[in-house]
């Protein structure tokens, strides 16, 4: 169709002779000029079945003979015929006069072309389809059930019947003599299910719906196609007096729609105590659950309404019914953060305990969804803080979780620390994991022990096998929440991998400074991932003032350059899984002692990523050492690049005696007690590797 729309288009533009480019200067003539934007539309569509009809004829039949001139034409005729085809690019405009009339009939070679009548959809075999063009116009396609195009044209609009048009807008008069008609029929829909008892219920017309009644009462409980009865259909408009006239006149309270939803159900769902009230006033049933379960109590509980809940509850309601997912009333309430309706069903004795069918107490789902007053008037009244949900959670948990911290100070008194202690993770864990400070301070305050672990279980649930509320926070990134646990004695050489290292591999000073200053073991190790030097090296080198840093504070430098391979060739790398197999299984001694030794300085600084910086690395590293001997991969480094030549220089026998004090002194003395010494400051500073030089020393 599209095709089609552009072809015609197209035409509109192109000039009498057929060129590409008409004259702006001369009027553009187009044979569909008169026809208005439908009626292109329609021409269109018809196009498009035609060309669709020639398609699947022509892949069956022969292509037809080309046409044959006419004997009799003129050969003066046919001399003009040519030399209009050579005619200059800027040929004469013909005028619409000079032109033979243009036909806008559309001719099909289907030998069924659309009817010029829509088919009744009553009686129709086939589909029926609505669509929308870009224009915004409604249309509506007939198909057979083989797919081929019965009708298709712009969806009319629908004409409401006179009895219904007169029932909407409350015309009585009207409505009467319609009825009064013998052609009327009462239980004819308008649309599915739709009667003229719906259409008033609807509208609220109570008195047109006394008349319908009084001239038709056995249409009373007929229900939509959504199963909805009149009485329903009034309560979910809110059409009070409709519902008293229905009741009045013996409508069944009792049928409910295809989600099983009764009458009163949906008179709760409304809010509406004065149509409950009448419900109720009929004797209806207040126990009739809908397809979840639910029962009109529920609902009422839902909307907050304690007035309704008083109603249903004197009616013979029961509290304790729960839904399919093991939900009451109660719980509903605490859920929804709706605290009167929660006061009235307490009062009313309700289990302030109850559970739903995934273990969660009502205290958990308040405590979960942040409904700070429910929370505390469940607690005030002894509610269970130590019944946990089915992730083993309490609701301390899941409030510190939340980042809740005025509930988390609730919790804290009426929570077993040792209840805590046996779900195997802290509350400590999940306040650092989401960075609420607020809670790991109370939680800090009220005597949570810093140093909890997470149960193998819970450590396993995340792939670097975690176990501290301090390696969440340092992995975070979270400078304040490191301090606080640090400050509150957190050991921060817990971890199998060390939050040092973590720190170190995001590049923050500050965090790798506060770790050491509190402990942190700076030469250990990874026991899955064993190096001949202290791990946290891999993760600092490219950060050469972190790499000092680590170095002044008692890092060893020696091991760096301990090498099994000396000034002898070293192996080529292995850096994939298979090759590091073959290196195992080579047979090899000496390789076989090697990987179970662990990774060399000299082949974790031949990393591409960390190679470029090998001769500044060397270079600290040398200020640290006495007389070392370089490996010849070291040795391969700096001779990659001129400039660090000097580096080979200093690192040659023998080391300055400067030096060699400076590391006499450290290693008799010790780092931290450098400076204690009375000496000047100037040594002090060389002492500490400051790279001072000594004042006239």
């Amino acid at each position: 169709m599209q095709a089609n729309w552009s072809s015609i288009m197209s035409s509109a533009s192109v000039s009498p002779s057929g060129s590409a480019a008409p004259d702006p200067n001369f009027e553009d003539y187009s044979p569909y000029s008169n026809l208005s934007d439908e009626e292109l539309l329609q021409l269109a569509i018809e196009r498009s079945l035609t060309d669709a009809t020639n398609n699947r004829k022509t892949s069956t039949s022969p292509p037809p003979s080309p046409p044959q001139p006419d004997s009799n034409m003129n050969s003066a005729a046919l001399n003009l015929g040519q030399a209009q085809a050579k005619h200059s690019q800027h040929p004469p405009v013909k005028k619409s006069h000079d032109l033979p009339p243009t036909s806008t009939t559309a001719h099909y070679s289907s030998p069924n072309p659309p009817s010029e009548k829509p088919p009744d959809p009553k009686t129709f075999v086939g589909t029926i389809s609505r669509f929308m063009t870009g224009s915004g116009k409604r249309m509506v396609a007939y198909r057979r059930p083989d797919g081929t195009m019965v009708f298709i044209a712009p969806e009319p609009e629908e004409e409401e019947e006179p009895l219904f048009k007169a029932i909407s807008i409350g015309n009585v008069n009207r409505v009467k003599a319609l009825v009064m008609q013998p052609a009327t029929n009462l239980m004819l829909p308008s649309k599915p299910g739709w009667l003229a008892i719906h259409q008033a219920a609807w509208f609220g017309q109570d008195v047109c719906l006394k008349v319908l009644l009084s001239a038709q009462p056995g249409m009373i409980n007929k229900r939509t196609d959504r199963g909805e009865s009149a009485l329903l259909v009034a309560i979910s408009k809110d059409r009070l007096r409709c519902v008293q006239v229905l009741l009045a006149n013996g409508a069944d309270p009792e049928i409910t729609n295809y989600d099983k939803e009764t009458p009163l159900y949906k008179a709760c769902e409304r809010n509406n105590a004065a149509m409950v009230a009448v419900l109720l006033n009929h004797g209806v049933a207040v126990n009739t659950p809908c397809i979840h379960g639910c029962t009109a109590l529920q609902e009422a509980v839902a909307q907050n309404n304690s007035e309704i809940c008083e109603m249903l509850l004197k009616a013979g309601a029961k509290h304790k019914l729960t839904n399919m997912f093991g939900i009451s009333p109660l719980f509903t309430a605490a859920q929804s953060g709706h605290l009167a309706a929660l006061r009235f069903l307490l009062k009313c004795g309700a289990d302030i305990n109850t559970q739903a069918a995934d273990g969660a107490t009502a205290l958990y789902e308040a405590s979960k969804n942040g409904h700070k007053e429910i929370v505390e008037l469940l607690l005030f009244q002894n509610a269970d803080a130590n019944k946990p949900g089915k992730t083993g959670l309490l609701p301390l948990h899941i409030a510190a979780q939340k980042g809740s911290d005025i509930i988390v100070s609730m919790l804290v008194p009426a929570t077993s620390k040792a209840r805590v202690r046996r779900t195997g993770i802290s509350p400590l864990h999940l306040a650092a994991e989401r960075n609420s400070d607020d809670v790991l301070e109370i939680l800090i305050e009220t005597g949570f022990d810093v140093n909890a672990q997470l149960s193998e279980e819970w450590s396993k649930m995340y792939e670097d096998r975690r176990s501290t509320a301090l390696y969440f926070a340092v992995i975070n990134n979270n400078i304040d929440a490191t301090r606080m646990l640090l400050a509150a004695g957190a050991n921060p050489n817990v971890d199998m991998f060390k939050p040092l290292m973590v720190a170190a591999r995001q590049g923050c000073i500050q965090t790798v400074a506060l770790l050491v200053e509190h402990g942190a073991d700076i030469n250990a190790g990874i026991p899955t991932h064993p190096t001949t030097f202290p791990a946290v090296y891999m993760f600092s080198m490219k950060y050469l003032a972190m790499f000092k840093y680590l170095l002044d504070h008692g890092g060893h430098a020696l091991p760096c350059f301990d090498c099994v391979y000396g000034s002898d060739p070293h192996p080529s790398i292995k850096t994939t899984r298979s090759q590091r197999d073959e290196l195992r299984y080579s047979g090899s001694l000496s390789l076989e002692s090697q990987f179970r030794r662990g990774v060399q300085f000299c082949e974790m600084i031949s990393v591409p990523s960390i190679s470029r910086w090998a001769g500044p690395i060397i270079d600290v590293l040398l200020d640290y050492v006495g007389h070392v001997t370089l490996c010849a991969r070291l040795m391969e480094h700096l001779d990659s690049y001129s400039d660090w030549s000097v580096i080979k220089e200093k690192a040659a026998p023998p080391r300055p005696l400067l030096q060699l004090c400076r590391l006499q002194i450290l290693k008799l003395v010790g780092r931290h007690r450098v400076k204690r010494l009375q000496l000047p400051g100037g040594l002090i500073r060389f002492l500490q590797h400051q790279e001072a030089q000594l004042d006239n020393h």
